[in-house]
């Protein structure tokens, strides 16, 4: 699962690199995919978006899913898998959950408390 869903991916990106996909939306953006999820029996492909800068989302998807048959039939094409994964575009929001980590642990909860760690091991 995890070698078809990566192998889809890189088609996925050079789809869009090239401008194979006839879009004016996607010819304006540049789209990020950071994870293709296979589905056990692989008839199903969850390709995670997300436009550089996290900006304009909706539109990105909207044109993704437009395209959808021709993108299948261009993974399909160069996968050569015995069926051709139906494939489902979402919004990528590792990087929202990453900065939502990130402020946690810029907050002064947090830094107090690792302070009050460091203070004990230095009393050991």
């Amino acid at each position: 699962m995890l070698r078809v869903g990566e192998l889809v991916r890189h088609r996925l990106a050079d789809l869009l690199a090239r401008g194979d996909i006839h879009d004016d939306t996607l010819a304006g953006a540049v789209v990020t995919i950071p994870e293709v999820r296979m589905s056990p029996d692989l008839k199903l492909a969850t390709v995670y978006v997300m436009p550089l800068g996290g900006n304009d989302v909706a539109p990105v998807l909207t044109a993704l899913r437009r395209n959808q048959k021709f993108i299948r039939g261009e993974v399909a094409r160069a996968l050569n898998l015995k069926f051709a994964p139906e494939i489902r575009f979402r919004e990528d929001e590792s990087f929202e959950e990453a900065t939502r980590i990130d402020r946690l642990l810029d907050s002064d909860r947090v830094k107090r408390d690792v302070r009050g760690e460091d203070d004990v091991k230095g009393d050991e």
